[in-house]
């Protein structure tokens, strides 16, 4: 205060301080980074407490011991990808300054044993006639087979806002009720959304097939586009990334042990804030004393292979009538990684077999792989990489908000409106941020509609 009767306050750094709202989040994979991004930039106050050494949680890179004589490997833990229509991931990595290290593609590739390649990529049309050139000449269907597709698209977007019973059928139900045939569906609609939602047919609610070829092919001509880092996941979340966000802490191995609306417990010590998110996994909830909801988990099985030579020059393919169903071109086509999604055929295979099966599976595809000598092989098995996105889950995914009026929930698996995938782990984590801000006085939007 001043002398003289004057009554005005000067405020000193310490009082503008403490008027700043400050938010603790535990986990630090794509759903907790994604909020404190959000409310980093909203003038919030945030720290991020991440058990393991890395962030990204399941979306993430690390070190690969080599051999003596070669050095460690950075692999991703598995190949993600992410088409144009992810508007909210797109905008958090544009909110951490790493949207330039996407590559965008406009070709996918469907590739048959002995190798014939057929593409589809966007044509002169407009949305959603856009594929209708490249759909014609594809080489694995035969004109039954694109005549159901066609019928089963159309159906798909007449119905999406029309049906009641998506979220009780399965995807396959709905198929055979489109009278699909059974090379489209092995080779087109099951290649495009077991990969998309990380789910089978038989155990996929209707509702997310619809988003996926909704959202990703018929919407707009550009949605389909694929985007691939080009740099290691882990260098997406990188401490430059955060640098520029200075009301964000990021503490990495700093394991939250229990959560409670008075605080997160860290190191034995109580850590206090204003408001608190929890976005760890769903099946560590019970360890940090919140309830678990009853969803249950489907697998991813990545598969790392080095060889001593070039392979193929194709960037990406969809590899039909195999058990591996995606290949990425990592570096020269000698370093490739396939994927299987939803592979619960694959969880009692040793690394040995899994090895065996992914360099048999390219041999069906690149007559080069015969000749070429695999250097190394790693294998990573997720089997708790995603919830499973059955018929009758989406009443068992909590939205955001918790019994306590200051802890709030983000991931994947909360209600996002999105199976899980990257995009519906980064709208958790805004839809926490933006509840975070209503219950500290303040309005905030940070989820983006998807363009249609």
């Amino acid at each position: 205060m001043t002398g003289g009767g004057d009554r005005r306050r000067y405020w000193n750094t310490n009082d503008i301080l403490s008027l700043v709202p400050k938010v603790l989040i535990a986990g630090g994979g794509l759903a907790g980074l994604a909020a404190a991004a959000a409310l980093g930039g909203a003038s919030f106050e945030v720290r991020v407490f991440e058990a393991r050494p890395f962030l990204g949680g399941r979306a993430t890179s690390y070190p690969v011991p080599g051999s003596p004589e070669e050095p460690a490997e950075t692999i991703d833990n598995c190949q993600h990808i992410l088409l144009r229509c992810c508007v909210n991931l797109l905008d958090f990595y544009q909110r951490l300054g790493v949207r330039r290290h996407i590559r965008f593609h406009r070709e996918f590739y469907f590739i048959e044993p002995g190798g014939r390649v057929s593409v589809l990529r966007r044509g002169a049309l407009p949305a959603p006639f856009h594929f209708a050139g490249s759909f014609a000449r594809l080489s694995f269907l035969d004109n039954r087979d694109k005549l159901a597709i066609a019928r089963g698209l159309l159906a798909l977007r007449r119905e999406r806002t029309r049906r009641d019973d998506l979220d009780r059928i399965t995807m396959l139900e709905w198929l055979h009720e489109k009278r699909q045939t059974g090379r489209a569906i092995e080779r087109f609609w099951r290649q495009v959304l077991v990969s998309a939602v990380n789910e089978d047919l038989d155990r996929m609610a209707a509702r997310h097939g619809f988003q996926v070829f909704w959202l990703g092919f018929l919407a707009r001509a550009d949605s389909y586009e694929m985007g691939i880092p080009a740099v290691p996941l882990a260098e997406l979340y990188s401490a430059a990334a955060w640098e520029k966000m200075g009301q964000v802490q990021i503490h990495m191995r700093r394991p939250v042990e229990r959560i409670g609306p008075e605080g997160f417990v860290v190191d034995g010590r109580l850590e206090t804030a204003d408001h608190y998110i929890c976005a760890m996994p769903f099946e560590r909830l019970e360890a940090v004393g919140l309830a678990v909801p009853p969803l249950e988990h489907s697998p991813i099985t990545g598969v790392h292979l080095w060889f001593d030579r070039e392979i193929t020059t194709l960037p990406h393919a969809t590899l039909l009538d195999r058990t591996m169903q995606w290949m990425f071109n990592k570096n020269g086509g000698r370093y490739l990684q396939l994927v299987v999604s939803a592979s619960r055929q694959l969880t009692g295979c040793s690394r040995g077999e899994i090895i065996d099966l992914a360099v048999a599976d390219l041999r069906a595809f690149f007559p080069r792989a015969s000749e070429a000598r695999l250097v190394k092989a790693h294998v990573v098995k997720e089997q708790r990489a995603t919830f499973s996105a059955a018929p009758k889950t989406e009443s068992l995914r909590p939205g955001c908000s918790s019994a306590a009026p200051n802890l709030f929930l983000a991931g994947d698996w909360t209600r996002t409106g999105w199976p899980a995938t990257m995009e519906g782990a980064v709208r958790g984590g805004y839809l926490a941020a933006e509840a975070v801000a209503s219950a500290a006085g303040r309005e905030e939007r940070f989820v983006l509609s998807e363009r249609e």
